[in-house]
């Protein structure tokens, strides 16, 4: 059984930081990273690994956020910085399985960002 716990979050003002981190269990995962989905929006890439080892990050995140992975133990990390009220939305973490190539989702965290 696969699971995906994500911690961290919360409210924090603009030009502020937060740091999220995800504990993927039950599998190996050939690729992690982070998506987030505000109000009334689709879901959007964050930041992640692809299975091929490359690190991707969203046009209007990089240079503030940084992603990190430790393969051993299946954990991810975001760390974000100089916060603007956009980046307000619930924040998953997403793994896809090694062997399986499954799609798996954290439950989310909220990340509210005031002007």
């Amino acid at each position: 059984q696969v699971h995906l716990v994500e911690s961290g979050g919360g409210s924090v003002q603009a030009g502020g930081s937060l740091n999220l981190s995800c504990a993927a269990s039950g599998s190996r995962f050939s690729a992690m990273g982070w998506y987030r989905q505000a109000p009334g929006m689709q879901r959007e890439l964050v930041a992640g690994f692809t299975s091929k080892g490359k690190t991707v990050y969203a046009d209007s995140v990089r240079g503030r956020f940084v992603v990190s992975i430790n393969h051993a133990k299946n954990t991810t990390a975001l760390q974000m910085n100089s916060l603007k009220p956009e980046d307000t939305a619930v924040y998953s973490c997403n793994a896809q399985g090694y062997y399986s190539g499954g799609i798996h989702w954290g439950q989310g965290t909220q990340v509210t960002v005031s002007s």
